[in-house]
């Protein structure tokens, strides 16, 4: 078990120094006591050429930027990871045009779970405006429930598609902000609207002025990802057994559906890029903290653990490596590549980021690889949320 440990931690701590190198830069390259993530590698165009300067920077990438930064520091102890969360909330800020929200419910969610987890995990900084951040973002997600519009919450505040995306992520804000009973509505609305006969959960739902709505039936494995920590979430605080039936029911879909031999299945490059990490992230979730020990909960916990650790053995294995640091491909069953500058980086179309020609490139890609292998750290030393026992 100790050499399990080791080499998982090992894994992990190359994943983050390969992220620090490649894509954690001073935001505009100068402002002092800030991080910004840089989204391509190698980066498009010249320092302070147009294309460089106007490149997007994507706010909810750099949210789980944030968060598995605050993996590594609560893993193995890291200061650098710890520093670097912290002057990248302050860099986010600074290129939000000082605003921590933005018109995406979805991404308010993601960077709010990343400052929840930095508050929690490594302690209020001195004279902080993260607490004030995080009632922010809690108060926008929560404020956004319409079910007389058909939500749930919507995706972006210009329309009203009810989406997990948004949904999934702001109901495990939601219980951890004290905001327990609508952290539940949220949760109940998801699997009541937007589980399909295949027990996966479907993208959204498309609602009209005429109370008329439309299932987009397509299917995402951080929507599955989502969905799984919703209900865990809830299930710890209500201890509600219909819950604990509905995380079986929907791993044993996604063993199913989006893996193989274990291994979660690619979604490409650009925003693509994050969500096997996401799933992974809350497949971890699953394992080390559903709390009861009936056989029923071991079972899944077990499940949810080994798709964790056989996804970080392949990413692992079939890394490239450049200057001896690794590169995660978008597809961790294949070879990766080490992606270089030619064709364009990614770059925004509408509400969706892209993939650069090579998916490697985007620096979602190689979150989500770290986000995976320190997920695997999680599962290994039993490094549990810990937010609140389950009741009875």
């Amino acid at each position: 078990m100790a050499a399990e440990v080791e080499s998982a931690q090992r894994r992990a701590a190359a994943a983050q120094q390969a992220l620090r190198v490649r894509h954690l830069r001073r935001l505009g390259g100068w402002v002092p006591g800030t991080r910004i993530g840089r989204v391509a590698w190698p980066p498009a165009g010249r320092p302070l050429s147009k294309e460089r300067l106007t490149a997007s920077w994507n706010y909810w990438w750099q949210a789980h930027l944030v968060d598995v930064l605050v993996d590594g520091a609560i893993h193995r102890d890291d200061a650098r990871c710890e520093r670097d969360a912290t002057a990248l909330l302050r860099g986010i800020r600074f290129r939000n045009a000082g605003r921590w929200t933005n018109s995406y419910y979805d991404d308010m969610a993601w960077l709010g779970l990343a400052i929840e987890r930095v508050e929690r995990h490594l302690g209020p900084g001195a004279a902080s405006c993260r607490p004030r951040a995080l009632r922010v973002l809690r108060d926008r997600v929560y404020d956004a429930w319409a079910p007389d519009a058909g939500g749930g919450i919507p995706w972006r505040t210009t329309d009203t598609f009810f989406n997990a995306p948004a949904n999934g992520p702001a109901a495990v804000l939601l219980s951890r902000t004290d905001r327990i009973e609508r952290s539940i509505a949220m949760a109940d609305w998801m699997d009541e609207h937007l589980r399909l006969p295949s027990g996966l959960i479907a993208d959204g739902l498309w609602c009209h002025a005429d109370g008329t709505c439309e299932l987009d039936d397509s299917l995402y494995t951080y929507c599955q990802g989502v969905a799984l920590a919703a209900q865990t979430q809830t299930y710890r605080h209500t201890g509600d057994r219909a819950r604990l039936h509905r995380i079986d029911a929907l791993l044993t879909a996604v063993a199913d559906r989006f893996t193989t031999d274990g291994v979660i299945h690619a979604a490409g490059g650009g925003d693509g890029g994050l969500f096997g990490g996401i799933l992974a992230r809350y497949l971890a979730f699953v394992a080390t903290d559903l709390t009861d020990d009936g056989p029923e909960s071991v079972s899944i916990r077990e499940r949810a653990a080994w798709i964790v650790t056989a996804s970080a053995d392949a990413a692992w294995a079939n890394r490239a490596e450049h200057e001896h640091l690794p590169v995660f491909g978008h597809d961790w069953r294949v070879p990766a590549v080490v992606p270089t500058a030619v064709g364009p980086a990614g770059r925004r179309h509408g509400g969706a980021v892209a993939s650069s020609k090579t998916p490697e490139r985007d620096m979602s890609v190689q979150i989500a690889g770290t986000i995976l292998l320190e997920a695997a750290v999680a599962v290994t030393i039993g490094s549990p949320e810990d937010i609140v026992s389950t009741p009875g």
